[in-house]
C-alpha cells in the first residue's frame, strides 16, 4: 500500500471529479506546481493507485438502455469451474462488472444491453450454453438513482500529528 499525503489525496480527489483536467489546472486547484503535480500523478498511476482514466458514458443516449444486476450460482465450485465462468464473463461486451461472491451466489454481474433481445442474446452466450450454470437470477432497472464510482478519500491522514 502507497502512503498518501495531503497533496496526493487532493489530487486524486480532483481527478475522480474530473480526469480530463490539464496538469496545470489540475496543479493550480491542488495548490501545487505543475511539475510537483505531474511527478505525483505519475506515481499514483505506477503505484496502481489510479487503475486508468476513463469517460463515463450515459448508456441511455447511446441506445444501450437495459441495465441488469444479475446473480449466477454454479453446479459445480472448483477454482478451474469458477476460473472457466469468470473468464468468458470478463471476456464478454455486454457485462460491465464481473464481482466473485460469497456467501449467496458465485457470481453477480453488471450488464448493459441494448434491450430484451440484446440481453437475451447475452443469456444464449453465458448461461444456457454453460452446463455448469445451476441457478440465474436477474434484477432489472427501472431507474438509475445513482452512479458514482468515486472513492470516499480520508479526511485525516494517517501518521498524522
Amino acid at each position: 500500500m502507497i502512503e498518501l499525503d495531503a497533496t496526493d489525496i487532493r489530487l486524486l480527489d480532483l481527478l475522480q471529479t474530473d480526469a480530463s483536467l490539464s496538469n496545470l489546472t489540475l496543479a493550480q486547484r491542488a495548490h501545487t506546481s505543475p511539475a510537483t503535480a505531474l511527478r505525483r500523478v505519475r506515481r499514483l498511476l505506477d503505484s496502481g493507485v489510479i487503475e486508468r482514466r476513463v469517460a463515463l458514458l450515459s448508456p441511455a443516449t447511446l441506445g444501450e438502455a437495459l441495465s441488469a444486476i444479475v446473480e449466477i450460482t454454479l453446479d459445480r465450485q472448483g477454482a478451474e469451474h469458477l476460473e472457466a465462468f469468470e473468464q468468458r464473463a470478463v471476456n464478454d461486451a455486454a457485462v460491465q462488472q464481473c464481482w466473485r461472491v460469497s456467501p449467496g451466489p458465485d457470481f453477480v454481474l453488471v450488464v448493459q444491453a441494448a434491450d430484451m433481445a440484446a440481453y437475451q442474446a447475452l443469456v444464449q452466450r453465458l448461461f444456457t450454453q454453460d452446463a455448469n450454470v445451476r441457478n440465474v437470477k436477474a434484477y432489472f432497472s427501472i431507474k438509475r438513482a445513482k452512479f458514482d464510482p468515486r472513492i470516499v478519500l480520508p479526511t485525516v491522514l494517517p501518521n498524522a500529528a
